[in-house]
């Protein structure tokens, strides 16, 4: 029994680690969208101005 739970105490945080690094994952992911979006933005911009 004490193996038991042994073994779903490890798992127990495993997962929670897992879980921390998904959720870290996302937010970089959200982080760097934005930050490709605002360059998009900028070089649509310094496009416009350099036709003028």
């Amino acid at each position: 029994m004490l193996k038991l739970a042994g073994v779903l105490l490890v798992l127990m945080i495993l997962f929670g680690v897992l879980g921390f690094v998904v959720d870290v994952a996302g937010a970089l992911t959200k982080v760097a969208f934005f930050v490709c979006l605002i360059a998009f933005g900028v070089s649509l911009v310094v496009k416009m101005v350099k036709k003028t």
